[in-house]
């Protein structure tokens, strides 16, 4: 085995292994985000009013970070000639990516981060609508049935269901799923850039209007 081959695999497993992560950290940021009665119960263990300020700050603040980096692993990932090198679930991830980087811009520019405003709900929802479809594309096509269990199994059907999956669905599969992830790039790339580009108005807008 040469180094470049082995700077390859190795190259291939961490950047696998931080779009699996990314998965789990969506999960996560959603799950911080919807338990507030947690956290004002937690309040009440808490005596000064410093403390009390300062654990809202971090409530908040752990989601936000957790989000920025989602949105920034599923932007590396959001490259063709990573996507020929690894297992993404195409459109799942980037559609899913482009639904965290919403709900990231709402919660730093818009309010998002007040529990019970509109846009905090809206943020939710776009978080919950993102990890349903990471954890459908997770499932189904990043780790469908293995080889062993398809060449186990006595159903036509079975079989056919799990292998469309592995090679139309998966940005590696040759040629289906090169092609499919050409056209996933295509789409979904310049819809988050036009994200970013929003995320950067509003907050020049929000520096503009406190330095007015």
């Amino acid at each position: 085995m040469t180094e470049n081959t082995i700077a390859k695999a190795l190259e291939v497993w961490t950047l696998q292994n931080l779009v699996n992560a990314s998965i789990v950290l969506g999960i996560l940021a959603l799950g911080l985000a919807i338990i507030q009665d947690y956290y004002r119960s937690l309040e009440t263990r808490l005596s000064l009013r410093v403390s009390i300020e300062l654990w809202r700050v971090f409530t908040i603040l752990v989601v936000d970070v957790l989000l920025a980096i989602v949105v920034l692993i599923g932007y590396l990932s959001l490259n063709p000639d990573i996507m020929a090198d690894i297992k993404i679930a195409v459109p799942f991830y980037p559609t899913a990516t482009i639904f965290f980087a919403l709900a990231l811009v709402l919660r730093l520019f818009y309010g998002g981060h007040k529990e019970g405003s509109t846009n905090y709900w809206r943020s939710v929802y776009l978080m919950f609508l993102a990890c349903l479809i990471n954890i459908f594309g997770f499932t189904f096509v990043a780790e469908a049935a293995s080889g062993e269990y398809l060449e186990a199994t006595p159903h036509p059907f079975d079989f056919a269901f799990w292998m469309y999956l592995k090679t139309h669905l998966r940005s590696n599969a040759a040629p289906f799923g090169l092609k499919l992830a050409q056209i996933t790039f295509y789409i979904c790339f310049p819809i988050l850039l036009a994200i970013f580009v929003w995320g950067f108005w509003a907050a020049f807008q929000k520096t503009g209007e406190k330095g007015a």
